[in-house]
């Protein structure tokens, strides 16, 4: 079930102990370290529900990860794509899983900044013009505290099951501490950006939207750069694609 972007491969076992779903990745790649921890410690609210899967077995230091098979079909290119109740659904699981606690973090923004201008030093296919608009935009920012909560990294539909109209969510790669609004930004750029409905069904199980302009901007343009850049890195044209269309909606909230 691999994406076959990136080393990690995913692997679909039956088993003696039932079915299940074994990752494994090489040295450099930090994807499954990061799963291992949100199975730890945070993925037990929707597990016990039946909305995430129980890890079963785990080496970090072998990048390795082993987890019972969640039942369902991927929510991305079905009908439940663009069903309202799909993102409600999704916007009470992520409340869930954002409530479970939060910190203040004096580095999280500095950090963000600085790796998105080291981003730009990389291989891309962003306008000269363009990444001079941006480098302006970072060089003028000024970082400050920000509050943190856990965050899966990638809340969109090709992470999400549909198993019987019920949602279900799928690889906690990049999970990690974040300002909980960066957990919308795929889905803006995205479905909410084709209708304004699905948008709506989010913030309404999600009980509100807490986004503010000065925050949402911020973290809008650090997911376009990285998407636009990533994606060109690993040759993901579609997604590169769609990492220029970010860029050009970051900036027009500037």
């Amino acid at each position: 079930m691999s994406w076959n972007l990136v080393d990690t491969v995913v692997l679909d076992v039956d088993s003696e102990h039932g079915r299940v779903v074994v990752k494994a990745a090489g040295p450099t790649n930090h994807h499954i370290s990061r799963e291992i921890t949100a199975y730890q410690r945070f993925t037990d609210c929707l597990a016990r529900t039946g909305r995430a899967a129980e890890m079963l077995h785990h080496d970090r230091g072998a990048n390795l990860l082993v987890i019972r098979y969640l039942h369902g079909s991927l929510v991305e290119g079905t009908a439940a794509e663009f069903a309202p109740d799909t993102y409600r659904q999704a916007g009470r699981l992520a409340r869930l899983f954002h409530d479970q606690d939060r910190r203040v973090d004096p580095h999280w923004d500095i950090d963000a900044t600085t790796k998105s201008v080291a981003l730009l030093d990389k291989p891309n296919r962003i306008a000269p013009e363009v990444v001079t608009r941006l480098r302006e935009i970072l060089s003028a920012h000024r970082p400050r505290p920000l509050v943190v909560v856990p965050t899966h990294g990638d809340w969109q539909p090709r992470n999400w099951l549909v198993d019987d109209a019920t949602i279900k969510v799928i690889d906690f790669g990049r999970f990690g501490w974040r300002p909980a609004i960066s957990d919308f930004c795929r889905l803006a750029a995205q479905q909410w950006r084709l209708d304004g409905e699905l948008e709506e069904a989010f913030f309404a199980g999600y009980g509100g939207d807490p986004r503010t302009p000065d925050e949402w901007r911020m973290l809008a343009l650090h997911e376009a750069i990285g998407t636009a850049v990533w994606a060109y890195q690993v040759g993901d044209k579609r997604f590169e694609d769609q990492g220029h269309r970010m860029l050009a909606d970051a900036l027009r909230l500037f």
